[in-house]
């Protein structure tokens, strides 16, 4: 999908009611609105646009569209200054798990932002990049919804454990949250309403936000398993069916060239589940989207229907 038929699209979001009707997730209301016909095709057009956006920043022409998206590879500013997050994808940090063991992988190994420029998630379709982003696409049709891609079709084929995939990198609240942020300001660029970035910024912190998080099942479809990302001291404790136990101690990862112990630390590619690219990004702003204050929850507030129904059943946390 070409950017300046998307942008076109923009104008049609803009027109929309304010008001997403109840039974109508963010993805099919959104897709339609873009670009009118809501399909599996242009639904994964819809979610490359605001996860490539989300990660590299703005690299759209978007009539109407003010909204600035430094993106999740940006140091941070503001409440979240120093915050780097780049370290976690262009292989500086050993702080992906790799079987059980942290390793250093570069998931900017097949064009790092230039592709994503182009609306695709890597030069390729074998390497890290590729998995990661390819993971992304799929992981956010569930979370928003999407009734066909994601669904009958690029169902999710990551790992169903984002704390086993994270749990490594020992992120703390600052970081989960300037991640948070940059969704919801990609997401709004694209023309989502103020409600619906609040909805998407309260389920990913409801989901992954919340310190000793009890196993959820996400996919719905999955066995329940532990989803915390957020696992650092300063992050919110969850206030219901808290399982620290479950938790493993948190580690901070080493760099790229010495472990813990002080030995060599090979850096190899490898893809992963949902999260974790170099290049020079744009510096943040904005703030981050209202989020909830209770513990893991529901993501019934990002999804309507029979999907939202479903999630919102699975994750009862």
């Amino acid at each position: 999908m070409k950017s300046s038929t998307v942008a076109l699209g923009l104008g049609a979001a803009a027109a929309v009611s304010a008001q997403r009707p109840a039974d109508q997730s963010i993805c099919d209301y959104y897709t339609t609105a873009l670009l009118m016909e809501n399909n599996a095709t242009n639904q994964q057009t819809v979610l490359t646009l605001v996860v490539n956006t989300a990660v590299i920043g703005n690299y759209t022409s978007n009539p109407g569209s003010l909204v600035a998206v430094p993106g999740i590879l940006a140091p941070g500013t503001g409440e979240f200054e120093g915050v780097n997050l780049l370290q976690y994808f262009n292989g500086d940090l050993a702080s992906t798990n790799a079987g059980g063991s942290p390793r250093a992988v570069n998931f900017l190994d097949d064009g790092g932002a230039a592709p994503l420029m182009m609306n695709m998630p890597a030069n390729g379709t074998d390497s890290a990049q590729y998995r990661l982003l390819t993971h992304l696409y799929q992981y956010f049709a569930v979370l928003l919804g999407c009734s066909e891609f994601g669904n009958s079709t690029g169902q999710y084929e990551g790992d169903v454990s984002q704390y086993s995939v994270h749990k490594y990198m020992a992120l703390d609240n600052a970081e989960v949250g300037y991640f948070i942020t940059q969704v919801g300001l990609a997401a709004k660029s694209f023309g989502v309403t103020d409600d619906d970035v609040t909805a998407v910024g309260t389920a990913l912190k409801n989901a992954f936000g919340y310190r000793c998080s009890p196993p959820a099942a996400i996919p719905p479809t999955a066995s329940a398993e532990l989803q915390a990302i957020c696992i650092a001291e300063d992050c919110p404790i969850a206030t219901e069916s808290a399982t620290c136990d479950a938790y493993e101690a948190v580690m901070e990862p080493a760099t790229a060239t010495m472990s813990a112990t002080g030995s060599a630390m090979p850096s190899e590619t490898m893809g992963g589940g949902m999260g974790s690219g170099s290049g020079s990004m744009p510096s943040a702003t904005g703030g981050m989207p209202e989020q909830s204050t209770g513990g893991a929850g529901s993501l019934l507030p990002v999804m309507g229907g029979v999907v939202g129904g479903a999630m919102a059943a699975v994750l009862a946390l």
